[in-house]
């Protein structure tokens, strides 16, 4: 098991970062807002999840530990793989999954592109005492404001499609809590604001 990266950042695309170890390029997929923090050309240490499959390994890439551990958790729930996992802590904070998840809030859970309202179920029914108490730790990637570099309205809205809307919603989305006339500087706060507007559109 991989468990923690520590490289130089060589490149940052919509889904998945390359950090380079030891003379090596790594892909590491992560959700939008850990891939807002990242900066190429700077070190960067990511904890880790690596899923091994017959035909594939994939790295997986947190702001911090308990990112992982909960990626790692949810996967426990039949239905549940890396890619619908990541997008759950794309959506929600770990703190955000633990008080849905222990408040019975199955429209928080639905929010989350993939996941219906059985599946929103399952999720309560089978992490109910795994998760731990919300509040238990501090400083998730979710909660930490993403870096200020002028108007980066485009990555929010690269991050939404790749996340399962269509281009045209995503846009809708995002002019709807960023208006044309105020830059987006902070990534991850517009991002969270949209995914709000749109699991509440979803219903």
């Amino acid at each position: 098991m991989i468990a923690t990266l520590r490289g130089q950042v060589l490149a940052v695309r919509l889904d998945a970062a390359v950090l380079e170890v030891g003379g090596v390029g790594l892909l590491v997929h992560a959700t939008p807002t850990t891939l807002a923090g990242l900066r190429v050309g700077e070190e960067q240490r990511l904890a880790t999840s690596l899923v091994v499959r017959e035909d594939s390994l994939t790295l997986f890439g947190f702001a911090d530990d308990d990112e992982r551990d909960v990626f790692e958790t949810v996967q426990t729930v039949s239905g549940i793989g890396p890619r619908l996992a990541l997008a759950m802590l794309a959506v929600h904070s770990p703190d955000g999954l633990r008080r849905a998840v222990a408040g019975e809030d199955l429209a928080a859970l639905q929010r989350v592109p993939g996941i219906g309202r059985k599946g929103a179920q399952r999720l309560v029914l089978e992490l109910a005492d795994r998760l731990g108490a919300p509040g238990a730790t501090e400083g998730s990637a979710a909660e930490r404001p993403g870096p200020s570099s002028g108007d980066r309205r485009a990555e929010v809205v690269e991050a939404l499609v790749g996340l399962g809307w269509t281009l045209k919603v995503a846009q809708t989305a995002v002019d709807g809590v960023a208006p044309d006339e105020e830059p987006v500087t902070d990534v991850a706060a517009v991002l969270r604001s949209a995914l709000r507007t749109l699991g509440g559109a979803r219903g």
